[in-house]
């Protein structure tokens, strides 16, 4: 077969990949939006904000 993989290693490999993309496009959502909300938080730890 194709790179001496069988064909039920290509199902099982197209199944972890259709898994991890979508979980990996939702940890860096979360990601990106702890990140912006620690930058929130450090601005007003700081006193940049005018009171």
């Amino acid at each position: 077969m194709f790179l001496g993989l069988e064909w039920y290693w290509w199902l099982v490999i197209a199944a972890v990949l259709a898994v991890s993309l979508p979980l990996k496009v939702k940890f860096m959502k979360w990601w990106s939006r702890r990140a912006q909300e620690k930058k929130q938080h450090q601005r007003g730890k700081w006193g940049d904000e005018d009171d």
